[in-house]
């Protein structure tokens, strides 16, 4: 039995853990999870514990549903909203097929290949997203929220100890928190959580969702990471920060340069904008993804990028003298109801294509891209993204990128899996019509 595994049945002995909640993530990001007692903990440990994977979205199909759920015993936490006395923990599993393969639907495995993939060129994929979420009254009828504060608003924020609260939770589940705030929309908020490495951080990112919404609900309120869930606000991003490393020395950062970018910086930037459009379908898989996307919102809409512009979908942060480990890139599209195994996966894929191939980066935009004419965007090359989920959908399916990133098994199932929801989307009536068009039609 491996260190780590050991550690894990000491301290559930110590801690008086009666149950373990085996966790895992479909492929549009939902959190499953079931829970075994402590007396199963050794064998699931050695063996893994099976499931009927059928019914979970994007796994097998009914003839061939037998699953494996093998706990990654350095995930192990204990749950602090539950009770101390036979208690709970949980451990974050990667799925495996009966005879011990990974399984190819597994968004974890996802992510490790591409992963090993950086790691076979020599680098580290470093990452930090910043998840924003709204609160509200409740879940029914239309969005009622608490306060109508707006970015850093200290007095009008009503949410302060609901925030404390998550924070807290974090630390003591080992998830390391840089700062929390009001942000721009009423009730809206964001938790900054620290530069890690990418799969420690989606799985941080699993928990940072969950726990958010167990403290909302333990407070009688309701919170969403629904990208846009207030018409004419701004909707919720989940702006995510993202470098190279090889060994302790940031391959992004270059002193010469003017924007201390270095080439292969440059080259992933490059790969990101080339290939934005085919892999928005991840970072943005919600019909609602596409309404937070619009002009004039502080949402990205246009293929560009720049150091101080917040219009553009990739931003250089500025660069404070002696602090090289900081450079990075941020990518701004992505919004915190996707998967984000999935996200951080073609992300890297994408940045890493770039590399490989050395795609030439376009000059930066500085200037507002909102502001400009169409025919200006078209003679500076500025393309934008995918308008609709539809749009998204047709750009991801003839992607030969997204579908080496994602594996055979994984993109098939995405696709199928957003048809179905443009279908259902195109087919439903919205009050909006109903009250624009049937009193005149």
């Amino acid at each position: 039995m491996s260190e780590s595994a050991s550690y894990v049945i000491s301290a559930c002995r110590e801690n008086s853990i009666k149950f373990i909640r085996l966790w895992f993530t479909d492929i549009v990001g939902t959190l499953k999870s079931f829970a075994i007692t402590v007396e199963e903990l050794e064998k699931a440990l050695e063996e893994g514990m099976g499931f009927d994977g059928s019914s979970i979205e994007g796994f097998a199909r009914i003839d061939e549903s037998d699953m494996i759920a093998l706990p990654d015993p350095t995930t192990f936490q204990i749950i602090p909203w539950r009770p101390r006395e036979a208690g709970v923990a949980r451990m974050i599993c990667d799925i495996h097929h009966p005879d011990g393969r990974p399984f190819e639907g597994d968004p974890r495995f996802v992510l490790r290949q591409q992963l090993k993939r950086a790691s076979d060129l020599g680098y580290t994929f470093y990452v930090s997203p910043e998840l924003e979420y709204f609160y509200f009254k409740d879940a029914k009828g239309a969005p009622e929220p608490l306060d109508q504060g707006g970015y850093f608003d200290q007095v009008a924020d009503a949410a302060h100890d609901l925030r404390r609260d998550t924070v807290l939770t974090l630390e003591a589940m080992g998830i390391e928190v840089e700062y929390s705030h009001h942000e721009v929309a009423p009730s809206q908020h964001e938790i900054a959580l620290r530069y890690t490495d990418a799969l420690t951080m989606a799985d941080a990112s699993m928990t940072y969702r969950l726990v958010v919404k167990e403290i909302a609900l333990a407070n009688n309120v309701y919170a969403t990471f629904m990208p846009k869930p207030i018409e004419n606000q701004n909707g919720s991003g989940m702006h995510v920060h993202q470098s190279l490393f090889k060994g302790e020395r940031n391959a992004f950062f270059d002193a010469e340069d003017t924007y201390h970018l270095s080439a292969v910086a440059k080259s992933y930037i490059a790969g990101l904008l080339y290939h934005a459009r085919e892999i928005t379908l991840v970072t943005n898989q919600w019909v609602n993804s596409y309404k937070r996307l619009l002009p004039g919102f502080e949402a990205p809409v246009y293929l560009s990028w720049a150091r101080r512009n917040r219009s553009d979908l990739i931003r250089i942060p500025e660069y404070k003298p002696g602090r090289e480990l900081h450079a990075r890139i941020e990518y701004r599209s992505p919004d915190p109801a996707c998967n984000p195994y999935l996200a951080f996966a073609v992300m890297l894929a994408a940045g890493l294509d770039g590399i490989e191939k050395e795609i030439p980066l376009p000059p930066p935009v500085e200037e507002n891209v909102f502001e400009m004419s169409a025919t200006e965007r078209a003679a500076r090359g500025i393309e934008m993204l995918p308008g609709s989920l539809i749009e998204a959908i047709e750009a991801a399916e003839k992607s030969e990128l997204l579908r080496s990133a994602l594996g055979d098994h994984v993109f098939e199932s995405l696709i199928a899996n957003k048809r179905i929801e443009w279908e259902r989307y195109r087919r439903h009536i919205s009050d909006f019509e109903l009250r624009e068009y049937l009193p005149v039609l």
